[in-house]
């Protein structure tokens, strides 16, 4: 007897089950579900499972794993045999079975080496009932060997010339895998002229210039391994010639006109053909006994290699490559012959019988050579295996006859030849099992009407139960003249009727019990398209519509899909689908074509198709445009508690098709004359079915809507007044806020008279302490927003819910939200009021929080008050302003920005609540130190004079400390915006005035001016003023601080002893020049000579020597500035030698300075007790008086 197992399906159908799935299906015992719950006593022999590949080759670099993994009950044993003999696990440290499996672990990471374990394992699964064995795998570790050392002479040939660069790389396991590259690791490129052979050599068919390279390389790579190893590089020069002689074909390889090939059966035939000529040769490939297999046949390599895959017997026969170029070809034949290493025709399967029937294990393979059958039982040649007088063997088969459980083994069919072998095992168990059924119970089955329901009985058991159905619970059993009775215990109704619904028993029977099981069987309405889109024949441009209505079983949800032309539809807004319709807007010339509609269930399936042509229009008059007419014969029906249809009839679209309607409604109790959006349906509809609420009384209108506008409304449809009901929703927006310290004002919004659904509506209003165990308070009140709850705690939280109830009855009961009593004022201070000066702007304020129960509200923050602290005279006079900083939360200090430096403050802290504020802490005082001062208040210049000017100032508005010192710094400014030397001056902090004096005529200074304390320096303040020209002379206009008044005003250009002077002084310099001209002539040399050879200007002349500068002017008359300073030779130096006028003798002598141009810096003067200005003076003199001005 054989096991016969059925599958379990659901929902089944016709059309889509192939009855010989479920009719014939023959599962061997190999395939028995090992379930605890349904075999857990079933005894099985083992059954190898999973094993490593015959050719296993390994990585030398890892652990070896020799898989071996089977099943079985109980579950096997395993041993394993190594080169033919016993393989003794123990014996050797490096090897481990792997718990519950027979799989070995080699361990040559830490110790050992993967050679020493080459060789041939079997491994043998085995329990009371039999032995199963595995292929023989041959363990083999791969290698990656180098490239033998060779010298590599350089290659040189003449273009056109053929070449082969040879590879051969070292022979590794498994084979390399061969490609060129060169030294920057990029693959040459191949074509028709050049290419890789099978063997890896590289063929040219003629060689070019631009083939020269020194970096030919050949690469094997060892993929087992992971490793590259690399050829010699090889050294190609092509030598240009004139012109290169073409020549026919002829092959590099193969040699000779003929050749042999033998492959094997199901592997991949090559063929390879390259030939050398000039031009390049091309290659073509014929079968001279047949054609090549158009599904199996490629070509590779540019043509030049033939492959033919899962080739077999057939593909034997001779193949020829032609090769041929403008000058001739060539070919060559190669002959194929394709042997076949064994495979199954028959392999022997599983049998389970019970004790006392008769069974076959067929074992029937074929190969090329015919392969040899031999037949071991459980590992052992049957030949020496123990007799057993309930098997016979005849050749490929082993007939079993009154078999008893001493007969259970395990049978292995070893069919070989030269090219392989197949070793199958195949295990026969007798079992004397009662029936048991593995289709699940109370299975369901929908099926729809007059289509044919499979009802699943699968079962098992030995001796092979017999199987009998049973309709409901006191039916007869079902004979075969309506039902079919399947060997697989399948019951098959071939018409399955509506009276064919109902409960089904199958029931397994064999000597030693039965079984049985029930499955049910639901009988659905087909699925039908009761109105099929038509044949349309429309103008481009205009619309057309598809409907197609689906009628099917209530219980089963059709979806609808719209094909075009068995595809999809387009992807554009112009098709638009809806449950029974298909609408094309604007349609287009490609538009045309057939249209599928198709309803899906999860049963079966219905479609109808129509054909859309599309033609041009007729020329028409230019239509008028515009919105639709109303809508009209509005209709309500199907009138129910909370739906109504309304149907009605659209106005002409004016040219303009309809996309929409739109429906409204009024209600004409609670809003009279307010009309509300409904709904909007699709233009092609006229019904829509609307929803409704409790207690309205409904009116509703219609307008359409295109591409235009909407049209007027419709008329009013006829009043539908719903019934009341109890509300479906409760008040939103639920607070609890107390005003006062007693009391809980609670807030809600309430329901309008649309939701309220019914007459009466008022409001159930609860509450309770929420950590109090106190019963719900409730009150009902009017349609009110708010109810106020007296005599409450201050500050505690409470439960609320606010429900809606009318005449007919509740709301669903509402969630209660949180709220709170009313709040007041906190009672506690913040104590432990520290401070921490951070600087003298910036302090840090820490205190301890209160005590939450203190706060009595909900905490809002702590607010800082501070002021700054002065004397009690002030305070009379002035009220103290306080400033307030407010820190949210829970948080326990806080920073004040913005102190005055070198102040006394004083603060305190407030706890603050939804109500206010807490009573102060303790004032606590705190000092910042000194900062630096802010600019002075104010900077006048008084009393100009010709040599002096008087400061005066106010002191800063805010010292920020104890002023020690004021820094005054002063410099001239030139005509030309250019600042003079800065002079640095300290004052005394008590001091508001200061004089500076011995300062030059006539001259703009700048002032900066700024107070200093210990910390540093504060702010300045700026200011410029202009020293007196003489008594006559105009006073400068304001600078900052108001007019300088001069101090005395002397008229000297009238007076004697002036006019003398400059006498006096025309004279010295007209000596000076006679002086200068003949020293000149007798070869002399000073610095003003200098300055000349240096200058080249014939305008310039030398002032007196006495004067002791070498200040440069022109003639009076033109009235041009003075240009003070002189210049030093290029070098920068001026030396002693070359002048006994050297400007060392002047001024200071040698401290004196060059700027970057190489010009002298300094005004030297006779007077050596002057301290020298620093900088350019002003240039500031329009006169020969102001120069004169300048020399005293």
């Amino acid at each position: 007897m054989q096991l016969k197992i059925m599958l379990k399906k659901k929902h089944l159908s016709a059309g889509r089950v192939p009855l010989i799935l479920f009719l014939c299906q023959m599962i061997s015992a190999l395939d028995v579900p090992l379930d605890s719950k349904l075999l857990d006593d079933l005894v099985q022999p083992p059954t190898i499972t999973q094993q490593s590949p015959k050719d296993y080759i390994i990585d030398p670099r890892e652990n070896i794993v020799i898989q071996c993994e089977a099943k079985g009950k109980p579950p096997p044993s395993f041993s394993w045999t190594r080169n033919g003999t016993h393989f003794d696990i123990d014996k050797d440290p490096l090897v481990t079975m792997k718990p519950g499996s027979g799989t070995l672990v080699i361990n040559i990471m830490s110790e050992g080496k993967a050679e020493s374990y080459e060789g041939v394992y079997q491994c043998t699964a085995r329990n009371e009932r039999g032995a199963a064995v595995s292929n023989n795998i041959v363990v083999r570790p791969s290698r990656s060997p180098l490239w033998t050392k060779e010298r590599l002479e350089p290659i040189i040939l003449r273009n056109g010339q053929s070449l082969v660069l040879p590879c051969r790389p070292p022979i590794g396991l498994p084979p390399a895998i061969i490609f060129w590259m060169d030294n920057s690791f990029q693959r040459l490129p191949q074509s028709e002229r050049v290419s890789q052979g099978l063997n890896g050599d590289l063929y040219f068919s003629n060689v070019l210039p631009e083939d020269t390279r020194e970096d030919y390389i050949c690469y094997a790579r060892f993929n087992h391994t992971q490793t590259i190893q690399q050829k010699q590089p090889i050294s190609l020069k092509v030598i240009s010639a004139k012109s290169s002689k073409e020549r026919p074909p002829t092959f590099l390889t193969p040699e000779g006109n003929e050749s042999h090939k033998e492959e094997l059966r199901g592997n991949v035939l090559s063929l390879e053909c390259i030939a050398e000529g000039l031009p390049t040769p091309i290659i073509y490939w014929i079968k001279e006994d047949g054609t090549l297999p158009a599904n199996r046949t490629f070509y590779r390599n540019f043509r030049k290699t033939l492959q033919i895959v899962h080739v077999s017997e057939a593909d034997s026969g001779s193949y020829q490559c032609i090769a041929k170029n403008a000058l001739g070809a060539v070919h060559h034949t190669i002959s194929v012959t394709v042997k076949a290493a064994p495979y199954w025709i028959v392999a022997p399967q599983n049998l389970v019988l019970s004790p006392g029937e008769n069974g076959t294990l067929i074992c029937r393979a074929n190969g090329n050579p015919k392969p040899r059958i031999s037949w071991l039982t459980n590992g052992v040649p049957i030949e020496i295996a123990l007799d057993d007088p309930s098997r016979k063997i005849d050749g490929d088969t082993i007939i079993f006859s009154n078999v008893q459980e001493s007969s259970s083994a395990v049978y292995q069919c070893n069919a070989s030849n030269k090219y392989g072998y197949l070793l199958a095992n195949a295990f026969v168990n007798v079992l004397a099992e009662p029936p048991r059924i593995l289709t699940s119970a109370n299975t369901l089955y929908q099926v729809i009407s007059n289509r044919p329901a499979l009802l699943d009985c699968a079962f098992f058991g030995s001796p092979m139960p017999t199987i009998e159905w049973f309709k409901g619970t006191k039916g007869s059993a079902l004979h075969e003249d309506i039902y079919v009775l399947h060997d697989n215990g399948t019951l098959e109704i071939p018409v399955a009727q509506k009276d064919s619904t109902g409960t089904y028993t199958c029931v397994a029977r064999n000597k030693l019990g039965m079984a049985k099981n029930e499955v049910h069987l639901e009988i659905k309405d087909p699925t039908r398209i009761i109105k099929q889109p038509e044949y349309a024949v429309v103008q481009r441009g205009s619309k057309v519509s598809f409907e197609c209505k689906v009628k099917h079983d209530h219980t089963l949800i059709p979806t609808i899909m719209w094909l075009k032309d068995n595809g999809e539809l387009p992807n554009d807004e112009r098709f638009s689908t809806d449950k029974d319709h298909l609408v094309v807007s604007d349609v287009k010339d490609d538009d045309g074509g057939t249209y599928t509609c198709t309803a899906n269930t999860t049963l079966d399936s219905a479609s109808a198709s129509a054909v859309l042509r599309v033609v041009a229009p007729t020329p028409t008059p230019a239509p008028i445009y515009d919105v639709p007419n109303p809508p009209f014969d509005l209709e309500l029906t199907n009138q129910l508690d909370k739906s109504v249809q309304l149907t009605w009839t659209p106005g002409d679209d004016n040219n303009s098709p309809i996309t929409k309607f739109i429906i409204e409604y009024e209600d004409a109790m609670h809003e009279a004359g307010l009309w509300r959006h409904q709904a909007e349906v699709s233009g092609t509809q006229t019904t829509a079915q609307l929803k409704l609420s409790p207690y309205v009384n409904y009116s509703f209108r219609v307008m359409a809507e295109n591409s235009i506008g909407r049209s007027m409304p419709s008329e009013a449809s006829e009043q539908y007044l719903t019934k009341a009901a109890e509300p479906d929703q409760n008040p939103t927006a639920v607070e609890g806020l107390g005003t006062e310290p007693d009391n809980l004002v609670i807030t809600w919004k309430p329901l309008n008279g649309f939701q309220s659904n019914g007459p009466g509506l008022q409001y159930k209003v609860s509450w309770r302490q929420k950590d109090g165990d106190d019963e719900w308070t409730s009150v009902v009140v009017a349609n009110v927003s708010k109810y106020i709850v007296s005599g409450t705690p201050t500050f505690v939280p409470y439960l609320i819910k606010v429900q809606a109830l009318n005449d007919v009855g509740f709301a669903p009961e509402p969630a209660a939200v949180m709220g709170h009593s009313g709040e007041d004022l906190p009672m506690v201070a913040p104590g432990n009021v520290r401070v921490n000066v951070v600087n003298s702007t910036l302090a840090e304020v820490h205190w301890d929080p209160v005590p939450l129960k203190s706060v009595r509200g909900h905490l809002q923050g702590y607010r800082i008050y501070y002021w700054k602290a002065q004397s009690s005279s002030k305070r009379n006079r002035r009220h103290i302003e306080k400033k307030i900083l407010t820190f949210q939360g829970t948080k326990t200090h806080g920073m004040l920005p913005g102190l005055q430096p070198y102040s006394h403050y004083a603060l305190n802290v407030r706890v603050v609540n939804g109500k206010g504020e807490g009573p102060a802490s303790t004032d606590r005082g705190f000092h910042t130190p000194e900062g630096v001062p802010s600019a002075p208040s104010s900077l006048k210049i008084v009393n100009p004079t010709l040599d002096s000017l008087t400061l005066e100032w106010d002191p800063p508005s805010h010292p920020n400390g104890i002023l020690t010192e004021y820094i005054l710094k002063y410099q001239p400014i030139n005509s030309t915006h250019e600042l003079g030397p800065l002079v640095d001056l300290k004052i005394p902090a008590n001091k508001t005035r200061w004089t500076l004096k011995n300062l030059n005529f006539s001259t703009r200074y700048k002032f900066y001016f700024y107070a200093q304390t210990s910390v540093g320096s504060g702010s300045q303040i700026t200011e410029e003023a202009i020293t007196t020209v003489d008594e006559a002379g105009i006073l400068p206009p304001d600078v900052g601080a108001g007019k300088a008044m001069a101090s005395r005003q002397v008229d000297i250009a009238t007076q004697g002893w002036f006019i003398g002077l400059m006498c006096a002084v025309a004279l010295l310099i007209l000596i000076l020049l006679i002086v200068c001209f003949i020293r000149r002539n007798k070869g002399g040399k000073y610095p003003v000579k200098e300055k000349e050879d240096a200058h080249a200007d014939p305008e310039i002349q030398p002032m007196k020597e006495d004067d002791g500068t070498f200040g440069e002017y022109s003639d009076a008359e033109d009235h041009k500035p003075l240009k003070k300073g002189s210049r030093t030779p290029s070098d920068r130096t001026v030396k002693k030698e070359d002048s006994d006028d050297s400007l060392v003798d002047y001024g200071e002598g040698v401290n004196g300075q060059f700027n970057e141009d190489g010009s002298f810096i300094g005004q030297y003067s006779g007077k050596k007790d002057k301290e020298p200005a620093e900088g350019n003076e002003s240039s500031e003199a329009p006169s020969p008086v102001n120069a004169m001005n300048s020399f005293v």
